[in-house]
């Protein structure tokens, strides 16, 4: 008996109206925000998904949302929990993450509650919770990693922190939950020499993550940080901008960077890029020996401010007092590296001073216009790619206004008519939702826009890239990804956002999300973004990429032919991961593990064959790659037609190279795309003619 299908995404169908006594009562802001938390974690998980599931979703999602505002960097999934046994203590990880210099760790535990309402989560949990973490920590800490037999997944993160022991000075516990939280009074202890850092991110705090919204960095130095810092003012004046030139002691940005982290950098083109650089190990060589000199050798930072405060010094001079909205754009790299001079090496940095050019941004509004542009011409230290930028150009835009305007087709008659929602910028689907004003134009609405057909750029990249057979790129995670494919944007060039590339998309969408699906019915431990990335890659790649787009497009579903193609294919992805020597994350990350499991020969069904497109759906980038998917495209329409080009020029209204009128439709049918080109006397304005022309004659 064949198995059952799995639930296809498909809109959402219409609900009977309400009357006027059985409309509900609106909800509050952070209750229709619990809701919404709610709908994206059953969107990211099965239907039957038990809590350890539910938390790795709510993790995942609530990584992503802190990933953006650049609170955490560099994370992994891995679901661990643990009673008291022994000398090791209770236990629990949702998700870790270990800096490039093993100074810093990330140790992430969650609460998720599938509630309707909002829930609530008491000081006397939120610290339990704190001590599951440390639990955590300490058994890494004590070798944890030799008795583990059965998670190699735990096993690799308990190794490397365990490896990592010598180097580590901070700790961060993060703790979060889709409740209202109290945290009460938790002591940051130290652990093993250890600093220890508390972060709670609650349902409430995570509500205030919006487009344009974020904890602004407010530097007070002439009460927290030993006094005004030296400063010349008004430096350049003009109405969008003000410059300042200060020189900030070592040992002040040290403590900065210590408290702020990475949100010093939101607004920075990369994260730190690690000791290992050539760069940074020349400025931790000039932190080593001549820290006297750092001044003269280094370019110094490039700084963002809303509002400044001058006041004179006790030595005459003019001192920079205080800085509202402080970003560092250039120099993440100088900061981190004096960071770790001081607090790994232990060196002392008292005669190390940074020179800083800050700006004062007069005009609000043309932040997001000027920061990337000072960003571009203000580094000289390490090259920025220009993907490094925000990619929120044209092609964004285009594919946010398609998604605007497409309807998808709607499976049923009883189903309303549905847009795939792209979310250029985050928290957009949230905004223009709640601009609807009242509740009921809200619901119709979100009916319109179903929050399971939202998509985001991190999610656009990882459908492409899985399709293009790259998923060890995809293995990456979702910001690196991200970057990748804007990377590969600026070299090869943008594709053009038509119709066609948006239905593309959105079938790709369907096809990983149907894969995500499956996946979960084998109740397999682990590596489930990984398992699906490299299960559509090879299914993509065995078919040629001639999958058929339009079909899943407009069956807003795909066939249970490929349903069991896809999810056979999963299982195999797994078991090829699971086999990898070493840490399984790292190994989906390498091409050479992608390749092995490229040529393997997986036995399937050949249903799944039977329905390919004759084409493959190859996305072009420039007008020839264009021109050849439609040639392709076209072509077979006309093998065995016998009319000639002159008659086709009169039925289509086209015109034709006059001495070739002649030649048989079919004698251009049978050339392949390179063939065609190598015909003596056709250029690509000819080409594009008769493309143009079998076009035309195809339609009628």
């Amino acid at each position: 008996m064949p198995e059952q299908r799995p639930e296809p995404l498909t809109p959402l169908e219409q609900p009977e109206p309400l009357t006027p006594l059985e409309q509900p009562e609106p909800l509050t802001p952070l209750e229709q925000f619990a809701q919404d938390v709610r709908e994206e974690v059953r969107r990211r998980c099965a239907a039957d998904a038990h809590t350890d599931e539910l938390e790795s979703g709510f993790t995942e999602w609530v990584l992503e949302q802190l990933a953006e505002y650049n609170e955490v960097n560099g994370t992994e999934i891995v679901n661990f929990r643990a009673v008291s046994r022994g000398r090791w203590p209770a236990a629990k990880l949702n998700a870790w993450a270990l800096s490039g210099d093993a100074a810093t760790l990330d140790l992430f535990v969650a609460l998720y509650q599938a509630k309707d309402e909002v829930p609530t989560v008491g000081s006397t949990e939120t610290r339990r919770h704190f001590e599951l973490l440390r639990g955590f920590l300490r058994r890494a800490l004590q070798g944890f990693h030799t008795q583990v037999n059965d998670r190699r997944d735990v096993f690799d993160v308990a190794r490397q922190i365990h490896e990592a022991r010598d180097t580590l000075t901070t700790v961060r516990l993060f703790f979060l939950t889709n409740g209202v939280a109290r945290a009460g009074n938790i002591i940051e202890r130290r652990l093993a020499g250890l600093e220890l850092r508390y972060v709670l991110w609650d349902l409430k705090k995570l509500s205030q993550l919006r487009v344009g919204e974020r904890k602004v960095i407010d530097l007070d130095f002439e009460n927290k940080f030993g006094g005004a810092i030296p400063c010349l003012a008004g430096v350049n004046n003009t109405n969008e901008y003000q410059t300042y030139l200060a020189f900030m002691p070592g040992r002040v940005l040290s403590r900065i960077y210590g408290e702020y982290g990475q949100r010093l950098l939101e607004r920075n083109v990369r994260a730190f890029l690690q000791v290992k650089g050539k760069v940074n190990k020349g400025l931790q060589q000039t932190l080593r020996e001549t820290p006297h000199r750092f001044l003269a050798y280094n370019n110094g930072l490039c700084c963002t401010a809303a509002e400044v405060r001058l006041q004179q010094r006790k030595d005459g001079q003019t001192g920079l007092a205080w800085v509202r909205d402080f970003q560092i754009v250039n120099g993440g790299q100088t900061t981190a590296s004096i960071y770790h001079a001081a607090r790994v090496e232990q060196l002392d940095i008292s005669a190390v001073v940074v020179q800083v050019k800050l700006t004062l941004l007069r005009e609000p509004h043309h932040i997001g216009e000027l920061v990337p542009l000072i960003a571009r011409y203000a580094n000289s230290q390490n090259k920025v790619n220009a993907a490094d930028l925000a990619a929120n150009g044209t092609f964004h835009r285009d594919l946010e206004t398609q998604s605007r305007e497409v309807i998808a087709p709607a499976i049923t008659g009883l189903q309303v008519r549905t847009h795939w929602y792209y979310e250029r910028a985050r928290g957009s689907y949230l905004d223009d939702r709640a601009r609807q004003g009242t509740p009921a134009r809200r619901r119709d609405w979100e009916m319109q826009n179903p929050p399971n057909q939202k998509f985001t750029k991190t999610d656009l990249a990882k459908y492409e890239h899985a399709w293009m057979g790259l998923p060890h790129l995809v293995c990456l995670g979702a910001e690196k990804n991200f970057v990748r494919f804007a990377e590969r944007m600026e070299d090869d060039g943008e594709p053009k956002v038509n119709l066609d590339y948006f239905r593309h998309t959105v079938a790709k969408a369907i096809l990983w999300r149907t894969a995500e699906k499956l996946f979960d019915t084998h109740e397999l431990e682990g590596y489930r973004a990984n398992s699906v990335a490299y299960a559509v890659a090879w299914l993509a790649e065995k078919s040629g990429r001639c999958i058929d787009l339009n079909r899943i497009w407009s069956e807003q579903r795909l066939s249970q032919a490929l349903c069991e193609a896809l999810k056979a294919v999963c299982k195999e992805a797994w078991e090829h991961l699971d086999h990898q020597q070493g840490n399984t994350g790292e190994a989906s990350k390498k091409a050479e593990c992608w390749e092995a499991f490229r040529k393997k020969d997986i036995a399937l069904n050949s249903a799944w064959q039977a329905e390919l497109a004759q084409t493959a759906f190859i996305t072009p980038r420039t007008e020839e790659e264009a021109l050849s998917a439609a040639w392709e495209q076209l072509r077979h329409q006309f093998l065995g037609d016998p009319r000639t080009l002159g008659e086709l020029e009169i039925r289509t209204g086209c015109e034709w190279v006059r001495n070739r009128r002649r030649e048989l439709v079919s004698s251009y049918a049978v050339l392949t795309w390179d063939q065609l080109r190598l015909r003596s006397g056709l250029g690509l304005r000819k080409i594009r003619a008769l493309v143009e022309m079998f076009a035309i004659a195809a339609q009628g």
